[in-house]
């Protein structure tokens, strides 16, 4: 295998799509448990559960989309996942800031390899995009 990248070898996307496809199965284990604890709560806080349910399951379809998006070399979900990535941040410090900081640091880690990850020059070329970002 030769050092410089091509729309094959990239080892930076496939392990961006890796990640992607490992948050799409955390997040798919955070929507059983929401739907488990909502069938163990009163009436009141079901409704809540439900929505965040829903919200979930949302965010599983499109960050498992992105991933099987990008490991078919599609362009155009580098930049959604990038923007998802980097929303990883905040939401890290959000959970630092209300004392889960055992959770909220590995989070803020994650989101900033995997935004490292897509912007890395060889995922760059593997999608076959120039020096300016388009295809």
């Amino acid at each position: 295998m030769t050092d410089t990248p091509t729309r094959t070898n990239a080892p930076t996307l496939r392990w961006a799509v890796r990640l992607l496809a490992v948050e799409a199965v955390a997040l798919t284990g955070l929507a059983i448990y929401v739907a488990w604890a909502a069938l163990a709560r009163s009436s009141t806080s079901k409704q809540g559960a439900g929505a965040l349910l829903a919200l979930i399951i949302i965010g599983v379809l499109i960050v498992g989309g992105l991933s099987r998006a990008l490991s078919n070399l599609k362009t155009w979900a580098r930049g959604p996942a990038i923007v998802l990535e980097l929303l990883l941040l905040p939401i890290g410090y959000t959970m630092i800031s209300g004392g889960l900081a055992y959770v909220g640091i590995p989070v803020m880690l994650i989101g900033l390899i995997g935004a490292s990850l897509l912007l890395a020059p060889a995922t760059r070329v593997a999608l076959g995009l120039d020096r300016y970002g388009s295809p």
